[in-house]
């Protein structure tokens, strides 16, 4: 059975049914429900952030663009009537676009829309939270918003929720006018917040990382560091430009030196901006798959907070070959 959301209002002690849908107001679903939605996104979820709106995709526009305070991206796709089943696979469609997405192109999105940096913009709408420690796009989450459900689009809804921890919602809004001329907005949602955010978590889903360094011979050592530095990856491009010449130059820096180089070097604006930056190559160095970047690259974390790298260094039976490798890429 589909999910209802039905209003009445008292007039002269007793209840009249209120039942006016948004196209019968002379509302509509652009101008009028993606404008609220992007005005307070508050109603289809807690610590969201709308940073676009009508984003173009490869399957056609997004309705609105979002990220969370921690740092997941927000597909949230409306309709202006009941929510069908192919409204899921649209969503996931965008999904799997907007996954590929880079932080310039993220960034680029938001300041179209809101005339700021997706920095500013995040720092403003979560002033709580740090941005060193924020891994954007990390996780993709879908939001379905209606005015009601097919029962078939809440089974799968929940099913994908329960069974694989997929981070997928589904918001019922009721468009209410009363008698005085009043518009009223309430909303449901299929899951409930509490028990979308404790799904989250959950450790099939996270990305793998490690300490571990890669033993690779050095023949191979260098194929995959030139393999990875040629990548058109923001954080691959900052290893090849800033990081590894810094290290080869000053041998063991630490964050706060690395900030200043990176300013320095034209490749951040500020030192915020650089420590978000050096937060995401940490990110590239410490993901499991990467072995072969910490077989060459050493650092130490922080003694008062263990989670962040303090230092990074070029581990001394190496430096020569990471040496190679930039004068081969930059010849190239």
């Amino acid at each position: 059975m589909s999910t209802e959301i039905k209003t009445w209002q008292v007039i002269n002690g007793k209840l009249q049914p209120v039942a006016v849908s948004l196209a019968e107001a002379g509302r509509k679903e652009a101008q009028d429900l993606e404008e609220w939605i992007a005005s307070n996104p508050a109603i289809v979820g807690a610590g969201i952030t709308i940073i676009g709106r009508q984003v173009s995709t490869k399957s056609g526009p997004l309705d609105l663009l979002g990220i969370d305070k921690h740092g997941n991206t927000v597909i949230i796709e409306l309709k202006r009537d009941k929510l069908p089943r192919e409204a899921l696979v649209q969503a996931i469609d965008y999904a799997s676009d907007v996954a590929d997405w880079s932080i310039e192109k993220l960034s680029e999105v938001c300041t179209q829309f809101t005339g700021k940096s997706l920095e500013d913009h995040l720092t403003e709408s979560f002033p709580d939270i740090s941005l060193e420690n924020l891994n954007i796009n990390e996780t993709q989450r879908i939001i379905l918003v209606g005015f009601g459900i097919e029962g078939a689009l809440e089974r799968m809804l929940n099913w994908l929720s329960d069974s694989y921890g997929v981070n997928i919602n589904a918001v019922l809004l009721q468009y209410v006018k009363t008698v005085q001329g009043d518009e009223l907005l309430s909303r449901v949602a299929v899951i409930s917040e509490e028990l979308e955010q404790q799904r989250g978590p959950r450790k099939k889903f996270q990305i793998p990382m490690s300490d571990e360094p890669g033993n690779y011979p050095p023949d191979v050592l260098k194929q995959k560091l030139e393999q990875y530095l040629l990548q058109d990856l923001s954080s691959a491009k900052r290893i090849r430009k800033v990081l590894l010449p810094v290290l080869l130059r000053d041998g063991k820096v630490n964050r706060d030196q690395l900030k200043k180089e990176f300013v320095q070097k034209g490749e951040a604006e500020s030192e915020r901006d650089a420590g978000y930056f050096l937060s995401l190559i940490s990110q590239q160095i410490g993901l499991a798959r990467n072995d072969f970047l910490r077989q060459a690259i050493g650092y130490e974390y922080h003694p008062d907070m263990p989670w962040m790298k303090e230092t990074y260094y070029i581990r001394e039976e190496y430096r020569e070959l990471v040496r190679e490798v930039l004068v081969k890429l930059d010849e190239g």
